[in-house]
């Protein structure tokens, strides 16, 4: 006999369970390219994470025995990361929610991942919220002086090869290496359609595996990829965004990291109101609707912005 479906009544109406908040959360870094590369550290909700940088490494040197020994100094500068609260709330139709909850968690497990973490990728990255106001952090990737506009060069001084290893270049010339690459999808083709004048590919398939909803993950130049749509800031089915122009970032990952402030937490309510994107209020009592509210706390931070370098397509720019 078939399993009976699952029902709101059975679930915490202020909270939903952790078997079904840890795999959405899971899914979030997974999707995000930013933290895919990026270390992740403790955060407090309390008060503001300090994280120490190393901006110089101490010298060693060489002595006799009972000789004097050198002294060392280490250059450290402390960068602060609050917290910063991201959020979705979700009307549901209160039938299609009672009729067989786990199939609404099964999609909001598919669809909340990919909105959190394009919230963070589009902050981490632009300095902005979806809506295109300014983003929560103090800090963000596109900020780096270190650009290549991708077209630079000809075909017969490298192409596109030569622009991707001029960029590099910028990094290493500030003292860093470059440990990874996030792109934006329209870059793929782009690579893959990039041939020397003997007609052979430059570069061989650049992604090595594809899930649900993940970013594509693979290696340029031998260092690990992923991609994003909010690498560009256009994303898919929201009218609200716009390319930027920009296409790839690469740099020293180490000098960025993110951090998560708490689980993410859902709840749920049948009698809230609400307004809608358009302004117009809503009751969900009166329209027997479920509202599903998703919360989270992120918080990033860039040790320094040189330790990066920004991609860009001819005419465009973040």
């Amino acid at each position: 006999m078939a399993d009976a479906p699952v029902k709101l009544s059975n679930v915490n109406s202020t909270l939903l369970p952790p078997t079904i908040t840890a795999p959405i959360f899971n899914r979030v870094a997974e999707t995000s390219a930013v933290m895919q590369r990026a270390r992740r550290i403790p955060l407090s909700m309390t008060a503001s994470t300090a994280i120490p940088v190393s901006m110089d490494i101490p010298n060693a040197g060489w002595v006799n025995e009972g000789g004097s020994k050198p002294t060392g100094t280490e250059s450290m500068t402390v960068k602060t990361m609050a917290g910063k609260k991201v959020a979705v709330l979700v009307p549901v139709s209160e039938e299609v929610a009672r009729s067989n909850a786990a199939g609404l968690y099964s999609q909001i497990q598919q669809d909340l991942p990919v909105a959190l973490s394009r919230a963070f990728d589009l902050a981490a990255i632009h300095g902005k919220t979806p809506s295109g106001a300014a983003g929560p952090f103090d800090d963000h990737l596109a900020e780096t002086t270190n650009s290549i506009t991708l077209g630079t060069a000809t075909k017969t001084n490298g192409g596109i090869w030569k622009d991707i290893v001029d960029g590099e270049a910028l990094v290493i010339d500030d003292n860093y290496d470059v440990t990874g690459w996030v792109a934006d999808p329209r870059l793929r083709p782009q690579l893959l359609n990039a041939v020397d004048n003997n007609g052979r590919p430059l570069f061989v398939d650049t992604t090595s595996a594809l899930g649900p909803g993940a970013a594509g993950a693979g290696s340029l130049l031998g260092l690990p990829l992923d991609y994003s749509r909010g690498i560009s800031g256009k994303l898919v089915r929201a009218s609200g965004t716009s390319d930027t122009g920009l296409r790839m970032i690469g740099g020293d990952w180490s000098q960025c990291a993110y951090g998560v402030g708490m689980d993410i937490t859902m709840k749920l309510s049948t009698e809230a109101n609400y307004k809608d994107a358009d302004g117009n209020w809503h009751s969900a009592f009166q329209e027997n609707l479920v509202l599903l509210l998703c919360e989270a706390h992120f918080g990033f931070v860039i040790g320094d912005e040189n330790a990066f370098v920004k991609y860009v397509a001819a005419g465009g720019g973040s």
